[in-house]
């Protein structure tokens, strides 16, 4: 009969993983908040916006590649619209949706947070591994993703 349980030293290899990968989530979001005023929630949309055709896209749309569920980012969105960061526009194709715009200022505040941000990302995750950390790193990530589209 396979284990179904993993043991002690899996589980303390996991319970590692998480809480390593949390501290990083938090320094991180701690140190785009501090440097630009961006919470991550905020850089999320403003690069999936800044990489669309015409810096627009479908609320569903920025939903999937946002990871979140649509009631989320209707709020997310809404805090955003007040400080004229993004704006939304009924679709001209389709009118029980909406697209989302990035404003001339939410490109702004996203061009000016990018440089502290890819700084802190080098820092605090490239420059404490090895090259063949950060190599086994991205094919644990892609093989952890991998696992988790196929369920």
């Amino acid at each position: 009969m396979p284990r179904t349980l993993p043991l002690r030293d899996e589980l303390d290899t996991w319970r590692e993983f998480v809480e390593t990968v949390e501290a990083l989530r938090n320094a991180l979001a701690a140190r785009l908040q501090a440097d630009t005023g961006l919470s991550p929630a905020d850089y999320v949309v403003l690069l999936a916006l800044s990489e669309a055709d015409g810096t627009r896209l479908r609320s569903s749309e920025l939903a999937t590649r946002c990871g979140w569920e649509r009631s989320r980012l209707s709020h997310h969105l809404a805090r955003m619209e007040r400080r004229a960061l993004i704006r939304r526009e009924e679709c001209a194709t389709d009118s029980r949706g909406a697209e989302i715009v990035l404003e001339p200022a939410g490109a702004q505040a996203f061009r000016a947070a990018t440089v502290p941000h890819l700084r802190a990302v080098r820092e605090l995750f490239v420059d404490a591994l090895t090259p063949a950390q950060l190599t086994a790193a991205g094919e644990i990530a892609t093989a952890l993703r991998g696992r988790l589209e196929s369920i």
